[in-house]
């Protein structure tokens, strides 16, 4: 009787059972495919404003050096004189050089009076030689000879005595163009020239402030974006603070210079009133334009990494990334160089933390 009911007691748990549907109690995968918002590359040409440090520099400045050995005799000029082209700045005395003259003089002198017999011996012979059988044609030729070599000797003389009398005026200094004296470095009764350096300091210098140069350095990236036909750069520095002040573009240097990677140009300062000085540093702006069209996207699209700069474009709806060089960047967009076709489909606020050939819907 017990086995009866515990088997129907079973029987009754298994029809009981049947009635119901199993229960799935495996953990269910989330959908990995992320939303993101995309932007498709653009063609444009960008115009940005970039500031550079610069510095003013005089428009001509030289270092002057005396030519030959000497003694200062006089000076004419100090520190802060202003002075014009072909003012004497300073004299030299070498008393070897005035004897080398006295020297040239007298040779000079013996020769004319050499020429002077000659001329006069051949002339002679020449109307002598009008009577027949008088003077041997040999005679005659000698007597040209000599006075054709004593007018060579004289010529020869006349161009030593020039070249010394050249010697004699460089122990003259004069100013090569306009300008103020920055620095002075001897005084009367110094013996200086070639074979005397002092410290490798020159006598004098001399800078043309009434034009200074703004030179600034260009970036590679920039090179070849700047107008310089048409272009201005717009200037601030801290000695006049508040103050912002302009100049045209005038030259480039058309190359770079491999130390730095960065192009030299130059603006032309006007400062008749004097209130630049030649030195200062500045701050410097001005327009950049693409010279052509060029691929474009918002900046927010470009990731940033320790090992370089890379979009992130969506092929086949999964994530793949593109290295790229950035350009000139104005108004949330920036131009970019690199690996692309111009037609991708961009991310467009990618994050490091997002791996590459991820799902993206």
């Amino acid at each position: 009787m017990k086995k009866i009911i515990i088997v129907c007691i079973i029987g009754f748990a298994l029809a009981g059972c049947g009635s119901h549907k199993p229960v799935d109690l495996s953990e269910k995968k989330p959908d990995t495919a992320a939303k993101v918002e995309t932007v498709q590359i653009e063609r444009d040409s960008l115009n940005s404003m970039i500031k550079l440090p610069g510095q003013l520099k005089p428009f001509e400045k030289v270092d002057i050096y005396p030519k030959m050995n000497g003694f200062v005799k006089d000076m004419y000029v100090d520190r802060g004189s202003m002075v014009h082209k072909g003012q004497v700045l300073m004299t030299l005395e070498a008393p070897e050089i005035a004897q080398q003259i006295q020297a040239a003089q007298g040779r000079l002198l013996q020769s004319r009076e050499n020429i002077n017999a000659s001329r006069d011996r051949y002339f002679r012979l020449k109307s002598a030689s009008a009577v027949p059988g008088s003077i041997s044609e040999l005679d005659l030729n000698n007597a040209q000879d000599k006075y054709k070599a004593d007018s060579a000797m004289v010529e020869s003389e006349q161009a030593n005595l020039n070249a010394v009398q050249v010697l004699q005026d460089y122990l003259i200094v004069k100013a090569p163009f306009d300008g103020v004296i920055t620095e002075r470095n001897v005084h009367p009764g110094a013996i200086t020239g070639p074979n005397f350096k002092l410290d490798n300091k020159p006598l004098l210098i001399l800078e043309d402030d009434n034009v200074l140069r703004l030179e600034t350095f260009i970036p590679e990236v920039y090179s070849g974006s700047v107008d310089m036909s048409a272009g201005k750069i717009s200037f601030t520095t801290d000695a006049l603070p508040g103050q912002v002040f302009s100049a045209p573009l005038s030259r480039s240097s058309h190359s770079l210079y491999d130390e730095y990677r960065s192009e030299a140009i130059e603006a032309d300062v006007v400062n008749t009133q004097g209130i630049f000085k030649p030195g200062m540093y500045v701050e410097a702006t001005l327009k950049v334009k693409s010279p052509v069209s060029s691929m474009v996207v918002p900046s927010s699209c470009i990731v940033t990494t320790t090992e370089g700069k890379y979009v992130i474009a969506v092929e086949s709806g999964k994530t793949k990334y593109i290295n790229v060089k950035e350009g000139i960047s104005n108004g949330g967009k920036t131009e970019v160089f690199g690996n692309l076709k111009g037609d991708e489909i961009l991310l467009k606020k990618p994050s490091g933390e997002i791996k590459e050939g991820v799902s993206i819907k």
